[in-house]
């Protein structure tokens, strides 16, 4: 368990190596390589900061499940729009973590009222990919 505040909270850490560990258990090795090594080779040190702040800052909070994050985080980019590459590996790493494809869609179709039916239809076009992408990788 991290060191909390007086109030309860989490304090904020960065672990490096914590934040590679978790990135190896949440996302496949073909969703690591479609980012970080194009992101490397544009902004150097980038990827390293992305890892290490999220993955081994903000993941590594308490007070979330890695399934609610995950959830969260679905629900964070289907709102934007226009992130669907983020989006289709965020639906990769929701199943390698356990989610079922109906959560994952549910989650989308929920979504439909509060952030507009266009937004929610672009991430289910997302799931549907990452969803026949699994699939082809499985057979």
């Amino acid at each position: 368990m991290q060191s909390r505040t007086p109030d309860g909270f989490t304090r904020a850490t960065l672990d490096r190596e914590a934040g590679y560990a978790l990135l190896d258990e949440v996302q496949d090795a073909a969703t690591q390589q479609s980012a970080l090594p194009a992101l490397e080779g544009l902004a150097p040190g980038f990827a390293d900061w992305v890892v290490t702040a999220l993955f081994g800052g903000t993941y590594q909070r308490d007070g979330l499940a890695l399934r609610d994050r995950q959830l969260l985080n679905l629900a964070a980019l289907t709102a934007l729009g226009g992130v669907e590459p983020q989006l289709t590996g965020h639906v990769r790493s929701s199943l390698r973590i356990g989610m079922s494809r109906e959560e994952i869609v549910e989650s989308m179709v929920h979504l439909a009222p509060y952030v507009g039916v266009p937004k929610a239809l672009a991430g289910l076009r997302a799931a549907g990919a990452a969803f026949a992408a699994a699939e082809g990788e499985s057979a």
